[in-house]
């Protein structure tokens, strides 16, 4: 998929979803959606458990995302699990857009998500974090098939402004391991990172810079003494 301008606001209006998909190239495209720019799925609970046909070998690179509720998105439909996914030289920007790299699942869906690499990317605004993982989506704990996220590297990503780096959620059981930050620069961060059930996660020469907060109009005044 090359040199394509998608534009489609709407409910549930993603961009482009590889569903149980293998050796994809997405490049020099622009996205502006009602919903995730790209989603990438490998089937739905029982009957994604059934077919079995991950996701694997996918590479996003040189495009713009502009309005939705992430730029770069695994599940939550990945009961057939995904693999090997390259995210580079994008750039993501709006004040519509949710999240960069998104992970989302829950122990109905499950699927084993790992080798996620995102790197060279450039992020404006985002309205709740560069990275997202959330494993209580939609229905939550409530099943028997637990998601794991494995091997996420996250490499040469600045962003501008965005309440926090990363939003990490998930329940006792699910696997969340490996997810490493190197040599990444995060300014305007404004509230604090959540991390709820989760592995390892580690950060190596990366900056966060809070946003600077101005000051009240109705601060009080000192009265210079004489």
């Amino acid at each position: 998929m090359r040199g394509v301008t998608i534009d489609s606001h709407g409910p549930n209006n993603d961009g482009c979803d590889p569903e149980s998909s293998r050796d994809v190239l997405i490049e020099d495209c622009i996205f502006d959606t009602g919903d995730d720019c790209i989603a990438i799925k490998s089937g739905r609970d029982a009957d994604g458990r059934r077919v079995h046909a991950p996701s694997e070998n996918i590479i996003v690179r040189n495009c713009t995302m502009k309005d939705g509720h992430g730029g770069v998105v695994v599940g939550s439909e990945i009961s057939g699990d995904c693999r090997n996914v390259f995210v580079e030289n994008c750039r993501m920007d709006s004040p519509n857009l949710d999240r960069a790299l998104r992970f989302k699942s829950n122990a109905r869906r499950g699927g084993v998500i790992e080798n996620i690499f995102m790197r060279d990317v450039v992020v404006g605004r985002v309205s709740e974090a560069v990275l997202t993982i959330d494993f209580l989506y939609d229905t939550g704990a409530a099943g028997a098939y637990r998601p794991v996220l494995r091997n996420v590297s996250v490499e040469r990503v600045q962003s501008t402004s965005s309440p926090r780096v990363m939003w990490v959620v998930g329940f006792p059981g699910v696997t969340i391991e490996d997810v490493r930050f190197s040599d990444c620069i995060f300014r305007g961060v404004d509230t604090a990172e959540v991390m709820n059930h989760a592995g390892s996660v580690s950060f190596k020469n990366v900056t966060i810079e809070p946003a600077k907060k101005s000051r009240s109009i109705n601060s009080p005044q000192t009265t210079p003494g004489p």
